[in-house]
């Protein structure tokens, strides 16, 4: 084999493009509604919340899914505001709990429920989480949304 034969055959090692950790070659951006979404779902998932959102944002927003294309994602944001800068994110709920439970034992299972599931997710550090207790649903107590249903039909 001649020497320019020997060379063509010679595995060539290749050209590293860019530099850097490829993590750093850009930016992410997660929306406000995200972190929302995220939050609520984590917030419902404690035992003693029984809902989310104040009696008139429950009441609309059960009015809102009975209307064709009103979407369920709503659902999932109720009672939730989170404000997501670049690495830190702060989020707000409002909850109803049941009647009979310790309302700070729910709130501290709550804020940990969403913290933990948030930085998770998003990568995110979540800086506070308040909560506003709006409502005790007592045991004998008929939910919003049945008490929304249509009385024509």
């Amino acid at each position: 084999m001649s020497e320019s034969q020997q060379q063509a055959v010679e595995p060539r090692t290749p050209t590293k493009r860019g530099g850097g950790d490829p993590a750093s070659r850009g930016r992410t951006t997660i929306a406000d509604g995200v972190v929302e979404k995220i939050a609520g779902l984590a917030a419902r998932d404690v035992v003693g919340v029984h809902a989310m959102g104040s009696g008139l944002a429950r009441t609309l927003g059960a009015v809102r899914e009975r209307v064709p294309g009103g979407g369920r994602g709503a659902t999932a944001t109720r009672g939730v505001k989170a404000e997501v800068g670049e690495v830190q994110t702060a989020v707000d709920l409002e909850i109803v709990v049941d009647y009979g439970v310790a309302i700070a034992d729910v709130a501290r299972s709550v804020r940990e429920n969403v913290i933990s599931a948030v930085e998770r997710m998003t990568g995110l550090e979540v800086v506070e989480v308040n909560i506003a207790v709006s409502d005790v649903k007592l045991p004998d107590d008929a939910d919003e949304e049945e008490e929304a249903e249509p009385r024509l039909h």
